[in-house]
């Protein structure tokens, strides 16, 4: 591949020690960690800027907006969610999908990215996660072990504000005395959940989320107590539902060390003649392109994201990309599965009106609970899942539960709704897909986007791996349902058919991924590239395997450690 030639470039006016890309989890975390150190940082985010304090449509209802709210092909959670820029689908900015696959890419393009809408379930990963080949001989192990981020997973709970509980199980850890806030007082359908899931040794237990019970008053991002009445979805103005947006971002703000560039969408690294990262290019709203210096920089643009920005940042020395000696970059793409199983619980008709909103979330979930029958050789799948559980009285949308069984008009339909609503239940499955080799992104030859850059072409496969796992998720599902005495809604089909689609749960990680050996990773247990010392990775793309539990905390707790170390190298003049 041919070496391009750098075209003119504006110098941004900020030249800063550290640049940033992206303002999410990871470049978030990054930036708060790094300016808290002294360090001067440029975060340069893609999408628009974002304020959840006037733009968070909290207290809006249903029948305010169009088709009462409901799903879109641009608005797919939503009228109100938060992710005001962005989707499945963002106009000029196209993927493709190589034949037979199907792959679906969600981008926030906004100050905050996913933070600003995410689920917020935070559990942590444990000791058998982090080695997970030692265990079973598939995949890789970290270069890491639970014991060298416990602390940071701490830290990070700890500033976050994660409500939920020690629960003493296996392979999901307990955080230290004091970390945690208090939990939510379980509801009505959860508890049935929880009594049917015991009578089955099935373990439901409080759900640990970044919501907070009790106030943080930081003098840069004093936030709230939730008050359990709206959509966490729509983002949170009052900042009980954790975002950097709220929190991390201002308090970088805070140390005077923060600038933000919205609407800057980085196209390469630049290296210097030693092969060192120099800075970055990125494309401003006015469509010129501008040159950040730096001493280093840290790609937290997301798993696909970061992989195509160093994929795009081939040289003559480099042509497979930057920091791809190894050929991983983009490789072993993978995403959480999931699938749903939904309920009617004729116990919950027509029980008495009341407020069951609560946090927006399940304040009870169902941990794997199967460690020792699947280390023994006794299931046929090799890795775990966990539910998330649902059911309660909520806010009636778009949709109309039980349409099939309602019938007639008027006082007999209403009725109907009356006796049905709040009677259903659902158990969604969230399980670990094991790398391989066939799951994957790399530039498109032939489609560039609105800036002129190569799209991304995803690769996807399932094994039969993930396969046989949702099969036993979607039968213990039902089984759970019918021992409350319900009626499964959810069609019975093959777990081919069941399973989502790779993306869909936006899990999507490993594309840069660490490890021990430059021959067989991307980075080293820091993020650190083997290829070039003073360039850094802190999304989800360094993740060595996907555990079932969901990747956010752990992302933000990695970066929180690599960025320690970052800071402690450019303290010493290393970087």
């Amino acid at each position: 591949m041919p070496e391009r030639k750098t075209p003119p470039h504006r110098t941004a006016t900020f030249e800063p020690d550290v640049v940033v890309v992206g303002s999410g989890a990871g470049g978030g975390m990054a930036a708060y960690v790094l300016t808290r150190a002294g360090i001067k940082v440029l975060v340069l985010e893609a999408g628009r800027d974002y304020d959840p304090q006037t733009e968070s449509a909290m207290f809006q209802w249903p029948h305010q907006a169009p088709l009462r709210a409901a799903s879109t092909p641009d608005k797919h959670f939503g009228y109100y969610d938060a992710t005001v820029n962005g989707g499945w689908e963002v106009p000029g900015e196209p993927y493709t999908n190589a034949p037979g696959s199907t792959f679906r890419w969600w981008r926030s393009r906004m100050l905050g990215g996913r933070t600003n809408h995410w689920g917020r379930h935070v559990p942590r990963f444990g000791p058998y996660d982090f080695k997970p080949k030692t265990r079973d001989g598939l995949g890789w192990d970290w270069p890491l072990t639970y014991d060298d981020l416990a602390p940071y997973y701490d830290r990070t709970e700890k500033l976050l504000g994660v409500s939920g509980a020690n629960s003493g199980l296996e392979n999901h850890p307990d955080s230290s005395p004091g970390v945690l806030q208090p939990p939510s007082k379980p509801r009505i359908p959860e508890l049935m959940m929880q009594a049917a899931a015991a009578d089955l040794g099935i373990p439901c237990v409080p759900s640990r989320y970044a919501v907070l019970t009790r106030p943080i008053d930081d003098p840069h991002a004093p936030r709230q107590a939730c008050f359990n009445a709206t959509s966490c979805g729509r983002g949170c103005g009052i900042g009980a539902a954790f975002q950097t947006t709220t929190s991390l971002l201002p308090m970088a703000m805070g140390t005077g060390k923060l600038r933000i560039v919205t609407n800057a969408m980085v196209s390469r690294v630049l290296t210097d003649a030693r092969g060192r990262a120099r800075g970055v290019e990125y494309i401003g709203k006015d469509g010129a392109a501008y040159f950040v210096k730096a001493r280093a920089v840290v790609l937290a643009a997301s798993a696909c994201e970061s992989a195509r920005i160093l994929l795009n940042s081939h040289t003559a020395q480099s042509p497979q990309g930057l920091a791809n000696s190894s050929g991983l970059v983009g490789r072993y793409l993978m995403d959480t599965t999931g699938t749903n199983v939904s309920g009617h619980i004729p116990a919950l008709e027509g029980r008495p009106r009341y407020n069951e909103d609560g946090k927006d979330v399940a304040h009870l979930y169902i941990p794997f609970w199967l460690y020792k029958e699947q280390a023994a050789g006794k299931l046929d799948f090799p890795r775990a899942y966990h539910y998330e559980i649902g059911g309660r009285f909520g806010m009636p949308g778009a949709g109309v539960p039980m349409a099939d069984a309602m019938d007639g008009y008027g006082e007999s339909l209403k009725e109907d709704a009356r006796r049905y609503y709040g009677a259903q239940i659902s158990l969604t499955v969230r399980g670990e897909m094991i790398p391989n080799a066939n799951s994957y992104c790399e530039l498109d030859p032939d489609v560039k986007d609105k800036y002129g850059l190569p799209v991304l072409r995803f690769h996807w496969k399932w094994s039969d791996h993930e396969h046989r796992q949702i099969a036993h998720g979607i039968k213990t599902a039902r089984s759970i349902i019918e021992r409350l005495g319900g009626k499964v809604l959810t069609p019975n089909v093959t777990p081919e058919q069941a399973i989502a689609v790779g993306g869909w749960i936006i899990h999507e990680v490993g594309t840069t991924r660490m490890g021990a050996d430059p021959k067989d990773s991307v980075t080293d247990g820091f993020g650190r590239t083997w290829d070039i010392d003073n360039l850094v990775i802190a999304d989800g793309s360094v993740f060595t395997s996907n555990a079932h539990k969901n990747p956010t905390l752990t992302i933000m707790a990695l970066a929180w450690r690599s960025m320690d170390k970052l800071a402690d190298r450019m303290r010493k003049g290393e970087v």
